[in-house]
């Protein structure tokens, strides 16, 4: 359903130069680089009557797959503009399409971002002509994944964190570390399940981080030869006690209702699924903190529709269809004032959605690159080509 990373762009975003706060140790230090000059919408102007747009499955609803969900006619009806919307299944497909030229608007995850960003796909957001923007929750804005030097390339969406769900009637006493799934894997033997992507390595990397300070990792996404070498380790480690890798979210209910799997890596919205479909199961943010995701809406740089596009960014972090689009998909709203709108009136409290406490102690997907992205010059980092050949070895 979600998010899995890919190698395409990589070599590009590399090659535009990071830089990077040097020394923090708080999930904002992730580093950013130098973009390639594009000219910004000034002022908005008439419509051009239809937009199309690029996006997960689940962000942009028309009534198609349930007449009850649908937040893109009402933004037809205000605005003129009539939406095609396409969906992709990885942001390796939503890069290669963006660069077709056909698309005007895309929901980016912060592992393409970046990448959109450093090849010129995408523009500059002008904030100042989307009205809505002001009331964007402040700690999803000016983020390495979004912004470069204080410019901001589009408008934050929802967002989320990897959690650590586990059986109540297996696990027991209830973990508080995800060294449960790591060097205590072997007490769940063949019932761990782990996410599905290269980027799962980053998981390895901030447990590493924070349980082996001798390694000195300071960005699970920034890791030399010898970091990389110890987060592949361990994961190699994990590998026999593992029942699955999971990327389809409706299969990791399954595995958890059935018993096959016990503990391992989750969303809030997998966690309340198998909750209401009477699994014993809880989901905690374990102390080391965890990786998760940002999500972003871009406007090409191609785009022969930017009224209609930049009209789109504004009704989708409304309070109305930002509230709908998170209670639908399973993540939190951007918009702090969509918590007042949500069916469930303790949605937003389950999802963490103004708990700034709670956010920071997310270290969001970004694309690993060569140029480490915790500010280092004196080392190369391991890019992503090199994250996936290891992730293929440690899957066997």
């Amino acid at each position: 359903m979600r998010k899995l990373l890919a190698l395409c762009g990589v070599a590009l975003l590399a090659a535009c130069g990071t830089t990077s706060e040097s020394g923090s140790e708080s999930p904002s230090s992730q580093g950013g680089f130098t973009a390639p000059k594009i000219d910004m919408l000034q002022q908005l102007g008439q419509g051009e009557g239809s937009v199309s747009i690029l996006a997960w499955p689940g962000y942009a609803e028309d009534g198609s797959n349930d007449p009850k969900v649908d937040w893109v006619s009402s933004y037809e009806k205000a605005t003129g503009c009539q939406a095609t919307v396409k969906t992709f299944g990885t942001s390796d497909e939503a890069v290669t399409l963006m660069k077709t030229g056909e698309y005007d608007v895309i929901s980016a995850s912060g592992d393409a971002s970046l990448r959109l960003i450093a090849a010129g796909d995408v523009a500059p957001v002008n904030t100042s002509l989307v009205q809505n923007y002001p009331d964007v929750t402040g700690f999803l804005k000016d983020r390495p994944w979004n912004s470069v030097n204080g410019q901001m390339y589009g408008v934050p969406h929802g967002w989320g964190a990897n959690l650590l769900m586990y059986r109540t009637d297996v696990v027991n006493p209830a973990p508080t570390s995800w060294a449960a799934v790591f060097t205590d894997a072997g007490k769940y033997q063949g019932k761990v399940t782990a996410y599905d992507s290269p980027i799962y390595i980053a998981d390895a990397a901030l447990f590493l981080m924070k349980t082996k300070p001798e390694l000195n990792i300071k960005n699970p996404y920034a890791l030399d030869e010898a970091q990389f070498k110890a987060a592949v380790d361990l994961l190699k480690a994990q590998k026999p006690n593992v029942s699955e890798y999971w990327s389809d979210y409706l299969k990791e209910v399954q595995s958890f209702k059935s018993g096959n799997s016990v503990i391992g890596t989750t969303w809030q919205v997998i966690v309340n699924t198998a909750v209401a479909e009477k699994a014993p199961v809880k989901a905690i943010l374990p102390s080391e903190g965890a990786t998760g995701w940002s999500d972003t809406w871009m406007v090409s740089a191609k785009s022969k529709r930017p009224n209609c596009a930049y009209q789109w960014l504004n009704h989708i972090v409304s309070p109305e269809a930002n509230a709908q689009v998170a209670e639908y998909f399973g993540e939190a709203p951007a918009n702090a004032k969509a918590c007042a709108l949500t069916t469930d009136k303790s949605f937003c409290e389950t999802y963490h959605a103004d708990d700034k406490a709670y956010a920071d102690q997310i270290w969001y997907w970004s694309t690993p690159v060569e140029q480490c992205l915790d500010g280092r010059t004196d080392v190369k980092c391991t890019d992503y080509a090199a994250w996936t050949r290891a992730w293929t070895e440690i899957k066997g």
